[in-house]
């Protein structure tokens, strides 16, 4: 089976994690943290604020690492990095998704989340309850 190795950036604002919609492929419709592949000799940090900027034109902070998930989808096995994320400006503008939403931790179950992304909620949940991030090294925490 395939291997895909993925970032995700989940960006954080006071009590609310930011989400979005996909709005293409087989997985249309569901809700996932914003991210992407990692290119050959990319960090997985430059990986991420490169794929921020591609989807959102938004610049980030990538605050600390908080997991990396492996999940087996039908037709690949992704593992996915994720770090905790500030936006250093205030705009977002979707390029690739059809929606996007803010969510307090009482809210995260709302949406239809993609597998692999659903299994951050219980850390999201436990992580909104902190409110000063860890800001991680240049060449990223944990990866």
């Amino acid at each position: 089976m395939k291997t895909v190795e993925v970032v995700a950036a989940i960006i954080r604002r006071d009590d609310r994690i930011f989400s979005t919609q996909r709005g293409y492929g087989p997985w249309k419709d569901y809700w996932e943290f914003p991210g992407g592949k990692v290119e050959a000799g990319e960090t997985s940090t430059q990986a991420l604020v490169r794929e921020i900027r591609e989807e959102l034109d938004a610049e980030i902070r990538v605050d600390k690492y908080l997991t990396t998930i492996d999940w087996d989808y039908p037709d690949f096995h992704l593992t996915m990095h994720c770090y905790i994320c500030s936006l250093l400006g205030e705009s977002l503008h979707l390029n690739e998704h059809e929606a996007a939403r803010w969510l307090r931790s009482d809210e995260l179950q709302s949406v239809n989340w993609l597998p692999a992304d659903y299994q951050l909620l219980p850390l999201l949940i436990s992580e909104l309850g902190h409110k000063t991030p860890t800001v991680c090294s240049p060449n990223g925490v944990g990866r």
